[in-house]
């Protein structure tokens, strides 16, 4: 590879990096070729960008964009490196834990994952991960807690017409006896 091809993969690389708030790090080592393809097939129909790069060029372009911000991830920078770059979170934990099952391997290996700041290192952090909620669910359960004491109060003025109901009949008992 020449130089001008690896500044390529870099930038390529950085673009990318700056596009998402989530990454992946997994090692595809081991898979066929017909495994990784049906695992980049998934990732495109999920929406999950997945790229395959050297590791000493990710490293570079990620030192490039901010060296401290990045810092727990490079440890994780060894052997055949997958990047599954997306919008949701989770997304590319469901989809590797699918692979898994469905091919019945231990592979694809999570070796890290960057999420909105957030750095997850280890294989065993992968259940971890597919239980995050995205973006929407979160505001979909605050929207949910606003509401309900609005409801609340609704419901009450709802039956503080029966409780009207039931003082007017009690004031009437009390005036006939």
């Amino acid at each position: 590879m020449t130089k001008d091809q690896k500044n390529e993969v870099i930038e390529i690389l950085k673009e990318k990096f700056n596009q998402y708030n989530n990454f992946y790090v997994a090692n595809t080592e081991a898979l066929t070729v017909a495994q990784v393809g049906k695992l980049r097939r998934i990732c495109f129909d999920k929406k999950v960008e997945m790229k395959v790069a050297k590791n000493t060029l990710i490293r570079k372009a990620l030192e490039s964009i901010d060296e401290k911000r990045y810092e727990g991830v490079y440890e994780s920078l060894n052997g055949v490196t997958a990047l599954l770059f997306s919008e949701n979170a989770k997304e590319p934990a469901l989809i590797i834990s699918s692979f898994r099952k469905d091919a019945n391997t231990e592979k694809p290996i999570l070796k890290a994952a960057y999420i909105d700041s957030d750095v997850f290192v280890g294989n065993d952090q992968l259940e971890t991960l597919k239980s995050l909620k995205s973006k929407q669910d979160l505001i979909g359960e605050i929207i949910g807690l606003l509401q309900s004491p609005a409801k609340n109060v609704i419901s009450g003025l709802n039956a503080g017409g029966k409780l009207a109901s039931l003082v007017k009949a009690l004031e009437e008992r009390g005036a006939e006896a």
